[in-house]
């Protein structure tokens, strides 16, 4: 069977399932839609928390950028994989513990204010719909490219399945849904991984074949790389080419950013005790390994095959994936200079053609020649990791705005049912304006997720850690901190990508901080302005050193020290 038909039935059969989840699980109170009523066991809220967090950027788009940058592409593997357990040690029992379903209800309470609950909403909505586009924009290429319909379509059929079991399942629907999604994520990461490394290297282990020799005798994949990007004029594969400050900056941005995350952090609200956030965080930890130790190895294998498989080779004679992917405008050539051979070099002057870094996940298994089934499932991994991920974002957006904003602040009165319901279309809205955002993204999908991350450690990061760590950070030094975070990151971001992208070079940076890695600079002021702050403001009330006093104390600690 073709590719095409191949896509349809396995997509459809897994869209079949989500939505079978969704009818199954759908929420009839607003403790199922925010926080599936709390009972979540925590081998299934670790798996869903795994699919939460690997969005499309893990799926899709981070072996790509190892791929085209090398050692460079290696600080988003090691910023997402630090940041979830510096999330999974310092914050998720301590959040579960305060037990209630947001982090801006966190800081709502924790601030006594409902000024930095209203920043927190601000900062909570930003962040997410940021995120939130790079997934609408991965669902877009994997259908552009899989069932051949264009992007603006493929963004318009995620957000019609995204809006069914979202809006009628909400937290409940989502959890579970998200627990087949992984499922088949990974399925999809590992099968052509499995077969690509037993092509190439012999190895069943793609984590050993990244390491190996290559069965052609060329030596080993890592020496091939690096002598195929001297022959072209590449920095080498294991060197990179960025300064050390900005790699430092961005892995730090990622790895803060992640532990900043409303959506991942609302997740450990879902399990019935302070217990089960910790298991539940270990699980996650597990199945975000397995995908995350893999990724180099893809990394190097669909670099290794691509060059071979077009640098130097006539166009008419280009391998059919070319073809294929031209088609959704990812892959360009231009004959600059007529003879009809693809050069594919780093000499922008002399390059002919252009591949988007987005691409390379997807069309790994077409550029190794596996069969079409393999293919299609790759397809269906793409959307499974894009739309969880979505999901979850824009459950954060729905909750914030009918719980924190609706019923915290503007109609405490509110109804269960009315309740439910504002939920509901907060849900639908969000849809609406993720969509809008997908179909025209601020930039790739992982460099939109940076940008994501950059604002949630500028902001989040450091009121929730001085929330849960600090008695003595008063509301007007919270307030102060996450404003001026979140505003200097923002700014720094719009300047050099929007405003000015011609200036967005590193002599013009920040200490040589990339907007990317911003954030960590936008953390450390909300930090310092926080501290100050709160040092010249009256201390917070006894009742919330107490209560911060309880979140940190683990249950029957006080009485084991007493006798």
């Amino acid at each position: 069977m073709s590719i095409l038909t191949w896509t349809w039935i396995i997509v459809g059969l897994s869209f079949a399932l989500y939505i079978g989840i969704a009818i199954w699980s759908r929420a009839s109170s607003t403790k199922d839609f925010y926080v599936a009523s709390g009972g979540v066991p925590p081998l299934a809220n670790g798996m869903a928390t795994a699919a939460d967090w690997m969005s499309a950027a893990s799926f899709i788009s981070m072996a790509g950028l190892i791929s085209f940058m090398g050692r460079d592409g290696s600080m988003y593997l090691m910023g997402w994989t630090g940041g979830y357990v510096l999330l999974a040690l310092l914050l998720a029992p301590y959040l579960r513990k305060f037990g209630q379903f947001t982090v801006s209800d966190f800081v709502g309470t924790r601030y006594y204010s409902n000024a930095a609950r209203t920043v927190a909403i601000v900062c909570s909505i930003f962040v997410s719909f940021t995120y939130v586009a790079g997934q609408m924009r991965g669902v877009g290429i994997v259908f552009s490219r899989f069932l051949e319909v264009d992007i603006v379509t493929g963004v318009l059929i995620g957000m019609a399945i995204v809006f069914f079991y979202a809006v009628l399942g909400g937290m409940k629907g989502i959890t579970y849904t998200q627990v087949a999604q992984y499922c088949v994520l990974i399925f999809a990461f590992m099968v052509p991984a499995i077969f690509i490394s037993i092509m190439m290297t012999g190895h069943v282990i793609p984590q050993l074949g990244f390491g190996a020799q290559l069965l052609d005798g060329s030596g080993y994949v890592l020496d091939k790389l690096d002598g195929l990007h001297h022959e072209l004029g590449f920095s080498d594969y294991t060197s990179g080419a960025k300064g050390t400050i900005d790699v430092f900056f961005i892995t730090a941005a990622l790895m803060f950013g992640t532990a900043g995350l409303p959506h991942v952090i609302i997740r450990f609200f879902t399990v019935p005790k302070v217990r089960d956030a910790r298991k539940s965080a270990a699980w996650a930890l597990i199945f975000i390994a397995i995908l995350y130790t893999a990724a180099p190895a893809v990394a190097a294998f669909a670099r290794v095959n691509m060059i071979n498989s077009v640098s130097n080779k006539p166009y008419e004679s280009a391998p059919q994936w070319v073809k294929n992917w031209e088609n959704t405008g990812l892959i360009k050539w231009e004959d600059k200079n007529q003879d009809g051979v693809i050069q594919y070099q780093a000499a922008k002057a002399t390059n002919e053609l252009k591949v988007d870094r987005d691409i390379m996940v997807l069309a790994n298994p077409e550029i190794a020649g596996l069969p079409n089934w393999v293919i299609a499932l790759v397809a269906a991994g793409g959307l499974a990791a894009a739309l969880s991920t979505a999901a979850g974002l824009l459950l954060v957006i729905s909750t914030t705005v009918s719980h924190d904003l609706l019923k915290k602040m503007i109609k405490p009165d509110i109804g269960e049912k009315q309740e439910l319901m504002a939920a509901r279309v907060a849900a639908g809205a969000a849809v609406m304006i993720a969509g809008y955002f997908g179909i025209n993204p601020p930039g790739f999908v992982a460099q939109v997720v940076a940008f994501a991350f950059g604002l949630a450690a500028s902001s989040f990061f450091p009121a929730i850690i001085m929330g849960i760590f600090s008695k003595k950070t008063t509301k007007e030094g919270a307030i102060s901190g996450m404003l001026i975070g979140i505003v200097f990151t923002a700014a720094y971001i719009v300047y050099f990508k929007f405003i000015n992208p011609a200036a967005n070079v590193s002599e013009n940076w920040l200490f040589g901080i990339s907007p990317e890695g911003i954030g960590t600079l936008g953390m450390l002021l909300n930090f310092a302005v926080a501290t100050a702050v709160s040092k010249v403001t009256v201390a917070p009330p006894k009742k919330v050193q107490e209560m911060v006093q309880y979140i940190r104390i683990p249950k029957g600690a006080k009485e084991a020290v007493e006798h």
